[in-house]
């Protein structure tokens, strides 16, 4: 079987052959600062079929109405606009027109319709667009886009902000002699709760990929990697997944491709959403720890997702990881006020691979281990319900001190 290359920290979107990008600064959070980049273009110079998944907050942003109606009148796409600094969510009619007009202003300037074109934005809510800015900007990312790393990665820094590092991804393979590409690049660190998270993340291929096809793989690479991290358990306004297609290999995949393609292209895809997603949560706003949530034994997929996202998202366990205090009471008592099924004369509960309650009979004479453990940065919370076979891998944090106080006030 065909292996995947999978290599993070690379140039993103501008690793997948006939893909444009560029990141420009347009002061969008009008503070005269004229250095931090604040507008990402991606282009394709082929015509694409694009998928999508958005936020399920009932408040929408208007760039996430506006690519909801472009995505369900279908067509070709050539591209993406996002900015940062400004979330253009809570904006009401005006917020819809300049979402508008910024999918109108990157058609112009590249000889396409504005249907052509998703638009993103992120930031602060509640604020109209400086659109004089926006309109200027765009047309500067137009006129500096290319396809070098330096312009991939200039994309990916101009969509972050309370982030500390971009968030990029390459994965290839060969198949039949030829190589292909999914490549992306993501920004997310705070208001991270399934279903998605304040974030932003696009992909690309240089597959040919029939829409149904591309929407049936990226829904699920999303299902179970965007929404399976939490920070602070809020959801966005803005949240979006896009994915294009642009032919360039002259490969196309889809379901009556071979099995050994469709699984690759799936994988790869997959690998791309995990990887990203794993760097959002990992630059968690002002964490200190990473935490492997996983739930194993549960009665229902359902049931275990329950407890999983009890845990992860409790003040109390989360305060206790902070604090590096293995209370495995807290995270007990979380599971069983998940709503799930559960017995607790069958719960195991261990830290990394060292328990701290075997059906239900905790172990004290272990807890210098279990102190070790969460000392680490990173580490694992298993429970297992011994109540079925399912199971839900979740990705979560602490809260520290630094998030209240960065989070007190924008």
């Amino acid at each position: 079987m065909t292996q995947l290359t999978v290599t993070p920290d690379t140039a993103g979107i501008t690793d997948v052959p006939g893909f444009e990008a560029a990141g420009v600064a347009c002061d969008i959070r009008q503070k005269n600062d004229l250095k931090r980049l604040d507008l990402a273009l991606i282009f394709s110079l082929r015509p694409c079929t694009a998928a999508g998944t958005f936020t399920k907050n009932a408040v929408k942003a208007a760039p996430v109405l506006l690519d909801e109606k472009h995505l369900a009148e279908g067509g070709t796409f050539h591209g993406i606009i996002a900015n940062s600094g400004n979330a253009n969510a809570c904006t009401g009619a005006e917020g819809l027109r300049d979402a508008q007009a910024m999918a109108q202003r990157a058609a112009s300037s590249l000889n396409q319709k504005p249907l052509a074109f998703f638009v993103c934005s992120t930031g602060r809510i509640g604020q109209p667009l400086p659109m004089d800015r926006v309109l200027k900007g765009i047309e500067n990312a137009v006129s500096e886009r290319g396809r070098t790393p330096a312009h991939g990665k200039k994309a990916a820094d101009a969509i972050l902000t309370s982030d500390t590092r971009p968030k990029t991804v390459t994965v290839t393979f060969t198949y039949d002699g030829k190589k292909h590409t999914v490549a992306g690049f993501a920004k997310g660190a705070g208001m991270i709760q399934p279903n998605m998270a304040t974030m932003l993340a696009f992909l690309a291929t240089d597959f040919s990929v029939p829409r149904s096809f591309l929407q049936k793989t990226i829904s699920e690479a999303v299902t179970g990697t965007f929404n399976c991290v939490t920070v602070d358990g809020d959801m966005s306004t803005n949240d979006t997944v896009l994915m294009l297609a642009n032919g360039h290999s002259g490969v196309s995949v889809g379901d009556k491709s071979p099995r050994e393609l469709r699984v690759l292209f799936a994988e790869a895809v997959w690998k791309a959403c995990e990887v990203l997603a794993e760097k959002i949560v990992s630059d968690g706003e002002k964490i200190t720890k990473v935490v492997e949530v996983r739930v194993t034994g549960a009665a229902s997929a359902e049931d275990a997702g329950k407890v999983a996202r009890a845990i992860g998202n409790s003040l109390l366990v989360k305060s206790s990881w902070c604090g590096e205090d293995p209370n495995w009471g807290r995270l007990a008592s979380s599971a069983g006020a998940s709503g799930a099924k559960l017995i607790e004369a069958k719960l195991d509960i261990l830290y990394n691979d060292v328990p701290a309650m075997t059906a239900g009979k905790p172990h004290p004479e272990l807890k210098p281990k279990w102190k070790e453990i969460v000392k680490a940065r990173r580490f694992t919370v298993t429970l297992n319900l011994h109540l079925g076979k399912a199971a839900f891998r979740l990705l979560a944090t602490d809260l520290s001190e630094g998030y209240v106080t960065y989070n007190k006030s924008e």
